[in-house]
Parts: structure tokens; C-alpha cells; sequence
């Protein structure tokens, strides 16, 4: 902790071991110009791709995406990272998100198509087995990618009643509850076939969700009821001013705290896109270069947007404009094979 108790602000990186990344980065994060300075590294699981922080800053979630699978705890200690026990097994294989909800860490996994719920001890470390393991079915008409469920995020809705996970494979966004570390489905939305759903993220005033597509440039904005846990599909809009030069799988979005700006990332193309919200609408401003080559995530925090580019091995950070939401280049770092960024 800084002098008077207050934390300083952090970066957490995650990258693909496989392609020679150095498993999890600390950075320090400059408040004034959203800079990043590479404090540490720690390889302790194989592809740490994902992360996510607890909600007091204390503890690190990395799952790690490989065919067994698996997720794993970090305690902080000072500016670097010890694990908080061994990896645990999520019974799901390739799990490529992951998230808090209600005293668990809630994992999607791709490539078996399943959301696995992993218990939370009080000192945040980790059950050895999931209380849960719910699995998908289904298909969709994109061949080779959707024969079957592919799970690809999973979240809790920001009431915090349902867990929300997106499926690539079915084309859909199933809600579920999660009572004694039992899932159950809730709900499944069908989204428009052959559109491979990827991210989803929430309007901050918990109104809208915003589904981002892989295998069709665009964006889907849904109507969230958060009593009854439904989403209702509204329109598609494009993340990309024109028609793509050559490949074009949009990977991440995130929406601005004020509710005011989504943005998305887009690999082949390689760009940014930012949008206006317009009530039920969100209206392209435009894309900028993300600053490397196929980024895979993006995070918002403190007035400053983020890019994990993985093949150009760097992370980006944008300032970002007030009246459009374009964001403008600041700088980089190099993280080899940067999959994700968490700030905290």
C-alpha cells in the first residue's frame, strides 16, 4: 500500500507461454498519463490468457488455457506476484474467460463448451474441484468453427444476480443462476445464426448489453431485463466503416464507465473502433490503429483504453477524446504474446 492506505494503481498482464510470452506481467500504472513500467513477471501456469482481480485488489485469477485446463490464485506481495496455492482443475478444456460471481470463479471454457464453477475460500484461495460444470450444447452453420459449443466468456450481469457466458459455437448467450455452487440454465438467447458471438459487455447502467461477434464484424446491442435475466436483441451494427481488406475477427469490447462510449478491437484489421451511445443505438465515431498486430483484449480504466496486441508481443494505451471517443496513441511495452490486461 501507498502512504495513507491507498493503493497503488497496477497493471496485470496476461500472455501465451506456448508463444514464448512470460506468463503474468506486473506494471506500474503513471495516474496522469496511464503509462505502463513493467515491474515483474511470473511464469507459474501454462498460458495464463485470461485474468481477473478480486474485488479488493488482494488476489489474481489467471485461467490457463490449455487442453486440461485449468485456473489458478495469486496473493500480491508488494510489487509481485505468489501463487496462492496449486492450479485447480476446471474439468473443461481451453478455458478462455473468467470471473467472480457469488463466491466462485466462474471459467468458459472453449473447447469443451462448459462453464465451470470453482469454490472461493474466505482467504481467496481456490476449492481443488469444481462444485459445477455446466455444459453446452448445440451448433451453428459456421464450418469448421461452430459443430459444436464453444464457450468463450462468462460474467456476472452488473446486478450480480445471473452469470451471463457467450457462446462462438451455438450463436447464443445463455443466463444462469448459480445456488449452492450448483449452476442452471436460466435462459438462452439465440442470436442471429452463423454470427459467432465472442464478448459481451454491459452498459454500466445495466440496460444494454453489447454482444461483439467474431465471425461477423458487428456488434450486437440487446435490451437486458435484469428481473427477468432476458436479453432481447435488437440490431446489429458494424465495427468497421467499410468492408474489411482482408481478415477481420473482432476480438474485444468494453464499454466507458460513464456509459457514454463502446469500443471494440478487431485483429487482421487491426484497429479500434470507438462508438457513440445512442440510447438503443451505438453510432461508429471511427477506428484508429491499435498499435500493433491482432489485438486480442481491451480494458478501460481511469480515462485511459488499453490493447493487448499478441502477435506484435505489446501492450497500447490510449488517451481518449472527450467528445467523440476516438482514442489517441500514448505509448507501449513489450509483453511477448500479450493476451489480455487487467488494472487495479
Amino acid at each position: 500500500m501507498a502512504d495513507g492506505g491507498k493503493r497503488q494503481r497496477r497493471a496485470y498482464i496476461g500472455s501465451f507461454t506456448a508463444a514464448g510470452g512470460p506468463g503474468i506481467v506486473t506494471a506500474a500504472v503513471d495516474p496522469h498519463t496511464g503509462a505502463l513500467t513493467v515491474l515483474s513477471s511470473l511464469n507459474g501456469v501454462p498460458d495464463p490468457a485470461f485474468l481477473t482481480l478480486s474485488p479488493d485488489g488482494d488476489m489474481l485469477y489467471a485461467v490457463s488455457e490449455t487442453a486440461e485446463g485449468a485456473v489458478a490464485a495469486y496473493r500480491m506481495n508488494g510489487d509481485k506476484l505468489e501463487p496462492a496455492g496449486p492450479p485447480v482443475p476446471v474439468d473443461g478444456s481451453g478455458p478462455t474467460h473468467l470471473s467472480l460471481f457469488d463466491g466462485h470463479v466462474l471459467t468458459a471454457n472453449y473447447g469443451s463448451g462448459s462453464v465451470s464453477a470453482v469454490p472461493v475460500h474466505a482467504d481467496g484461495t481456490l476449492a481443488p474441484a469444481p462444485s459445477d460444470v455446466l455444459r453446452h450444447t448445440g451448433s451453428g452453420p459456421h464450418t469448421p468453427r461452430q459443430q459444436g459449443p464453444h464457450a468463450h466468456q462468462v460474467q456476472p450481469d452488473p446486478g450480480g444476480r445471473w452469470a451471463v457466458s457467450v457462446d462462438l459455437g451455438t450463436d447464443s448467450v445463455r443466463v444462469c443462476t448459480l445456488t449452492d455452487g450448483s449452476l442452471e440454465l436460466h435462459r438462452e438467447v439465440a442470436l442471429r445464426p452463423g454470427s459467432g458471438p465472442r464478448h459481451l459487455a454491459f452498459h454500466p447502467r445495466g440496460t444494454y448489453a453489447y454482444v461483439l461477434n467474431e465471425l461477423t464484424p458487428t456488434v450486437t446491442v440487446c435490451l437486458w431485463d435484469a428481473v427477468d435475466g432476458s436479453l432481447k436483441p435488437l440490431a446489429e451494427t458494424p465495427v468497421l466503416a467499410g468492408q474489411p481488406v482482408g481478415d477481420a475477427y473482432p476480438s474485444g469490447i468494453v464499454a466507458s464507465p460513464d456509459g457514454r462510449f463502446v469500443w471494440t478491437a478487431t485483429r487482421g484489421e487491426d484497429v479500434v473502433s470507438a462508438f457513440a451511445v445512442e440510447g438503443e443505438k451505438l453510432r461508429l465515431t471511427g477506428t484508429v490503429t491499435c498499435g500493433g498486430h491482432w489485438p486480442r483484449a481491451l480494458t478501460v480504466a481511469d480515462g485511459f483504453l488499453y490493447a493487448a496486441n499478441e502477435r506484435s508481443g505489446d501492450v497500447t494505451w490510449f488517451t481518449i477524446d472527450p467528445d467523440s471517443g476516438l482514442p489517441r496513441p500514448g505509448g507501449l511495452i513489450e509483453v511477448t504474446a500479450a493476451s489480455c490486461v487487467v488494472i487495479g
